[in-house]
């Protein structure tokens, strides 16, 4: 593994554990802000719970396996997509810079916003990355293109062997042997 894989993802990972941990320790804090997104969620997808506390509490427990997950490099594709994913709606709900009245909070909120999104890209390219392994799809394509491969041969060596094999075939039943 590069060094810069093994510097970069335990630092992409530290703000995951460290606001997970504090949504899972302190969700009444959080619920509020969370709110204007729960709900549309909660209305729309049936399998998450009601309760504005407990999607704040299991937004932060994927944020820190999550991130525990990438820092230490297990599952790291795996763990930047889950992490990628909890970024959006934590975005969403807490800076809201469009709704905000006051010019410095505006502000303040739309850098938040952008930082949050230039982290979703580094989460994006953290899950694409193979860490120089080949993935599972260019995996697959060169197996079934070696096993083509090797199909054509073997026809070609029964087509060969064919023709000389029925000869000699041919000529030990008129011998009968």
């Amino acid at each position: 593994m590069s060094l810069l894989r093994i510097a970069g993802r335990p630092l992409l990972a530290s703000m995951f554990i460290a606001g997970g941990m504090n949504s899972v320790r302190n969700p009444g804090a959080l619920a509020p802000v969370a709110e204007s997104v729960v709900r549309p969620l909660a209305d729309r997808i049936t399998a998450l719970p009601d309760d504005t506390e407990r999607l704040v509490r299991l937004n932060g427990a994927v944020q820190v396996v999550g991130g525990v997950l990438l820092g230490l490099g297990r599952c790291p594709r795996l763990s930047a997509l889950a992490l990628a994913a909890t970024l959006v709606p934590t975005t969403l709900a807490a800076h809201r810079f469009w709704e905000a009245e006051d010019p410095s909070d505006r502000a303040q909120q739309r850098i938040h916003f952008f930082k949050n999104m230039s982290m979703l890209g580094g989460l994006l390219i953290a899950a694409d990355d193979t860490g120089s392994a080949p993935s599972l799809l260019w995996r697959g394509r060169h197996a079934a293109r070696d096993l083509r491969h090797d199909a054509r041969l073997v026809r070609r060596s029964v087509r060969a062997t064919a023709g000389p094999a029925a000869a000699a075939g041919g000529v030990r039943a008129k011998l009968g042997v």
